[in-house]
């Protein structure tokens, strides 16, 4: 007798199946390795002295924003990854070009906010070239992690 396959039948639901696909182990070094990258270009951007961060934790112990680069910036990554992986190639890189667009315009309400101060030799398009290639890096090292494993 042949019996019939509910979708009901599976342990985890469609909605519980995807909330733990988005904590993959993949994603996660993603995220170390953007956490990594962003804390060390800030303190040498920091230390040339092309922009600061008035206001940020530990002001006497840190010249950088810790809870941006060690925090804000994974959990980014982390949501960044996600839809990444679930897209063909050409997806990939519109999403990342579109992330990397929104940079400089979120750049510029931070600056509003009092989170950051820019030199005068500072463009707008640094931010979006940095991000993109930091983008394409985090995306590489995710590429390069998914062919390891399968």
């Amino acid at each position: 007798m042949n019996t019939v396959k509910h979708l009901n039948d599976s342990k985890l639901q469609p909605w519980q199946k995807r909330r733990l696909t988005f904590w993959n182990k993949k994603h996660l070094a993603g995220a170390v390795l953007a956490a990594l990258l962003g804390t060390y270009l800030d303190i040498i951007l920091v230390g040339i002295g092309l922009y600061e961060f008035p206001l940020r934790p530990f002001p006497k112990i840190f010249s950088v924003n810790i809870l941006f680069t060690l925090m804000v910036l994974p959990i980014c990554v982390m949501i960044l990854l996600h839809y990444t992986s679930q897209v063909n190639k050409w997806g990939r890189k519109g999403i990342i070009l579109f992330v990397s667009l929104l940079v400089p315009i979120l750049e510029k309400l931070a600056e509003e906010l009092g989170f950051f101060i820019h030199s005068d030799n500072w463009h707008h398009i640094y931010s979006f070239i940095g991000y993109l290639l930091f983008l394409i890096i985090i995306d590489t090292f995710h590429l390069w992690l998914e062919k390891g494993t399968g």
